[in-house]
């Protein structure tokens, strides 16, 4: 029997279950691997351009190899999904089509109309990409009901025996070491940047393609980043080797000259299945076992790695797809437009989104607590804060970026995924940042004419919500802010606030 098992662009798994399956049942040399490069897929959004270079050039590096181990590989580049499908099946005439569930529902959803469209038996196998398609922490997650990502966390680290201790105890004695990763980044301290690799034939006819295919964010220009398996190996290496020793303490520290500080950098890797959740893991308790790296660095990078990232995944299915329409504050306004060209005064947002525009890359808390924070407090549309970093990063994809965007950095969702909205006035950002020594504005004051924007639209956000944070038992510091805040100081941050929502943020 021929099988043609198709392997989707962010399923590049070494040992892909669908490539197994069928060449159990049917013996290498009765399979054809399809790969397809969709146009109209790779439009949905305008990607950054490094992000579709790194993603198509991994493909085509993936089918070579396929290809030098004696499968044969059809890789098509098509104006469809769907054309290049019928135009596979033209050609081969499979008997049956064997694959991956897709990572995103729009994928999923399609793939079980595949049998029906194309009249061909359709086999499609558990995603093996998330360690919850092994083992679910929540089996039987109940509608509305609030799951916080600590418990689940600990169940991961239980049952993947993650830094745990033989009497079932966590290593170290804490399950979390997040209060020592809060250190701020000192101005002699400099980070050795993420190690880079050299272009080949391959990857440089991939930047030609999407330069001139692609109404893309950013440039080719200066991409370096690996696109096979085992230079990204290679950058999880540089990774145990150089920076997860300080990643904990500075987990959580921004910076205008250093970009990635002690960042990984992998998530990139691993949400094309270049690289393995569990290994890298497991790669990290190994440092801390052997005293390289202290407890709050490698239990940090495992919490993100089995427990966030995982957290997200199971997050995205159980609230999918009615998140997609969620909107508790109601925010209605539209994205501004420095955010696709990074000319803006406030130097926190200049330098992330031009980092962003540039590589494609900004850290967790860079995410958070500056590009979410600031559209949280200035109300823009979760829909077009959402399609903005499904554009703009080469790691984003819609089962991490929605739960992220809808969830914890806008809260969107009201409070299915986080705990608390996550705002936060400029104090915040001076405290973890040197991003205010170079601005124009004061982030000590809130109602002078060079006041800090994210100060007066923090707390122009508390009052315009302060009816339905209440009710949420976390918010409690900062409602209590608001005693010191008279009428007249109460009517100058509204009139701050109001000025630069309709004028400040277009000038």
């Amino acid at each position: 029997m021929t099988a043609t098992v198709w392997v989707l662009g962010d399923q590049l798994l070494i040992d892909h279950p669908a490539m197994r399956s069928a060449e159990e049942q049917t013996g290498r040399d009765q399979i054809v691997v399809l790969f397809i490069e969709s146009e109209s897929r790779s439009r949905r959004h305008h990607y950054q351009a490094k992000k579709l270079v790194l993603l198509f050039s991994a493909m085509r590096h993936f089918s070579e190899k396929l290809r030098s181990k004696g499968y044969q590989v059809d890789y098509r580049i098509s104006s469809s999904t769907s054309k290049a499908i019928q135009e596979h099946i033209e050609i081969y005439g499979p008997e049956t089509i064997i694959t991956m569930a897709a990572s995103e529902y729009a994928g999923r959803q399609y793939q079980q109309t595949l049998q029906e469209e194309f009249k061909v038996p359709v086999r499609i196998l558990p995603n093996t990409q998330f360690l919850v398609g092994s083992y679910n922490p929540i089996p039987e997650a109940e509608p509305g009901k609030h799951y916080v990502q600590e418990t689940f966390y600990r169940k991961m680290r239980k049952h993947f025996d993650l830094m745990m201790e033989p009497d079932g105890k966590p290593s170290g004695g804490n399950w979390n070491y997040d209060k020592e990763n809060r250190r701020r980044l000192p101005r002699d301290v400099h980070p050795v940047p993420p190690v880079s690799f050299e272009t080949d034939e391959i990857t440089r006819k991939v930047m030609e393609e999407v330069d001139q295919k692609f109404r893309a964010v950013g440039s080719v220009e200066g991409f370096d980043l690996a696109v096979t398996h085992s230079d990204a190996q290679l950058a999880a290496a540089d990774f145990f080797d150089h920076r997860l020793a300080d990643f904990g303490a500075y987990e959580d520290a921004m910076s205008s000259q250093f970009q990635t500080i002690y960042h990984s950098r992998l998530s990139p890797y691993l949400n094309l299945g270049l690289l393995k959740p569990l290994d890298l893991a497991m790669e990290a308790q190994k440092r801390y076992e052997l005293g390289t790296a202290p407890i709050n660095s490698a239990e940090g990078f495992v919490r993100q790695v089995v427990g966030w990232r995982e957290f997200m995944y199971w997050q995205y299915w159980r609230l999918m797809p009615e998140i997609e329409a969620s909107n508790f504050f109601l925010a209605t306004r539209p994205l501004p437009d420095f955010f696709w060209d990074g000319k803006t005064d406030l130097s926190c947002l200049k330098h992330v989104i031009t980092r962003g525009i540039q590589y494609g890359y900004a850290h967790h808390i860079e995410r958070l607590m500056i590009v979410s924070n600031f559209c949280l407090s200035a109300g823009i549309a979760p829909e077009e804060v959402n399609a903005w970093f499904l554009s703009l990063f080469i790691d984003a994809y819609e089962w991490v970026m929605l739960p992220n965007v809808y969830g914890m950095g806008l809260f969107a969702d009201g409070g299915q995924i986080s705990t608390k909205p996550y705002i936060a006035s400029a104090n915040y950002i001076n405290k973890m940042s040197d991003f205010c020594r170079s601005c124009q504005f004061n982030n000590k004051t809130r109602t002078d004419e060079n006041s800090c924007p994210f100060n007066y639209l923090y707390w122009n956000f508390i009052l315009e919500n302060e009816e339905q944070l209440r009710k949420n038992p976390r918010m409690g510091r900062s409602l209590l802010g608001l005693r010191h805040l008279d009428e007249e100081e109460r009517k100058k941050i509204r009139v701050r606030a109001d000025w630069f929502l309709n004028q400040g943020m277009k000038t």
